[in-house]
């Protein structure tokens, strides 16, 4: 029968040659699509991601571009092709996602080309395609006297337990939310007062500290009575071997009467980053406790615990200021900003910006009290105050 066929494709004028030529070519090897190379490739740069960052990536190829060009060589793949599932994403409004997904199909295409699957990578050509990027920063709230107001509101939550015990530790930890969902009991020393996060939960793949103020120590020891048996701190409502839901505080929040625009969960880092450094404690304390990722990496293994002893002094005296905050209720607003008495001492929640600058006072608002009379030392310190408090160094929260 074979010796027929190719007899009749020489009759016609075809060589069999090139025609079994044509067809390996048409004929891609199963490790040479698309998707196949899109998952060898997750396979193994997903081992320095954390879980959850690794499982969104892959949803996002299974979701958006596996099911329209994952079985097409990646040979094949033009950026027709690719931008016609990126326009399915804009088209959704969701232009972020769209991005993401376009800078992840181009890892893949680098990929191939180092494994000597592809010539070159399409996404190149798409530079500009997408349409402008409106980033909006996260909600949060960043007056001291407004903070305040939501610890208050916090403390009277009528939820379930283990969601207002999450929300009043968020802001005395202020790690990300998916962090704090996802804790485990086996995580806290008691004794040393610490949570230490292990590698695979955190954003930068680093372990992380976090020493714990009296105040989350209660907090948690009054917990565990109720969760302490299961895994996690908080656990799901519906079962206990699952941890909170990722909508759970933000839903919270909007029960409390604060909109997306107002606060969300991820929030409590800005507000804490913003607050501590009017509070005068340093920037470096701040950004190591915020697990901010170095971009040396040698360094990051070695300073996961750096700053750890101020960074235990400042989270103390910054649980001490949210009790201030929260017990802070003005019965006049026109009272703002209350003027300290000449006995007054030194809160304890000032950092060794502002001790060292000799303030002993720091109100609920940004705005410091005029002086009456003032003599020429006292003008100085004055002017030290008003540079503090208006001009605060704000680190970004991610």
């Amino acid at each position: 029968m074979r010796c027929i066929e190719l007899r009749a494709q020489i009759a016609a004028g075809v060589d069999p040659s090139a025609l079994r030529k044509a067809s390996k070519q048409h004929r891609a090897p199963i490790n040479e699509t698309f998707e196949a190379i899109a998952r060898e490739w997750h396979e193994n740069v997903s081992r320095s991601w954390a879980d959850s960052h690794a499982d969104r990536n892959l949803r996002r190829l299974e979701s958006y571009v596996f099911p329209w060009i994952g079985r097409v060589p990646i040979r094949k793949v033009t950026a027709v092709d690719l931008l016609s599932c990126i326009h399915r994403l804009e088209h959704q409004n969701t232009h972020e996602t769209a991005r993401r997904v376009l800078q992840i199909c181009g890892q893949v295409f680098r990929y191939a080309i180092m494994t000597g699957r592809a010539e070159t990578d399409v996404t190149l050509h798409l530079r500009g395609a997408l349409a402008g990027r409106n980033r909006k920063h996260l909600a949060s709230i960043r007056s001291p006297r407004e903070f305040g107001a939501l610890l208050r509101a916090i403390d009277g939550y009528n939820g379930t337990l283990v969601a207002k015990c999450a929300l009043r530790l968020a802001p005395l930890v202020f790690v990300r939310p998916g962090e704090l969902r996802n804790a485990q009991w086996s995580e806290f020393d008691f004794v040393q007062a610490e949570w230490r996060i292990p590698t695979h939960r955190m954003k930068a793949r680093l372990p992380h500290i976090v020493p714990l103020s009296s105040q989350a120590l209660s907090l948690l020891q009054d917990l565990k009575p109720l969760t302490g048996r299961g895994m996690y701190v908080f656990p799901s409502e519906r079962s206990s071997t699952r941890p909170l839901s990722n909508n759970t505080l933000n839903a919270a929040l909007r029960r409390l009467g604060y909109g997306r625009d107002d606060m969300t969960a991820h929030g409590f880092r800005a507000t804490a980053s913003t607050l501590l450094n009017e509070l005068g404690w340093t920037a470096d304390a701040i950004e190591r406790h915020l697990a901010h990722g170095d971009r040396n990496a040698t360094r990051s293994v070695y300073n996961y615990a750096q700053y750890l002893p101020e960074r235990r002094l400042m989270m103390q005296a910054w649980a001490d200021y949210l009790d201030h905050l929260r017990n802070e209720v003005p019965a006049d607003p026109d009272a703002y900003p209350p003027k300290p008495s000449p006995s007054e001492h030194r809160p304890s929640w000032l950092g060794p910006h502002r001790v060292l600058l000799g303030l002993s006072h720091l109100s609920l608002d940004r705005e410091t009290p005029p002086l009456t009379n003032p003599s020429a030392e006292q003008m100085m310190g004055y002017s030290i105050l008003q540079i503090s408090i208006s001009g605060p160094t704000c680190s970004k929260a991610t």
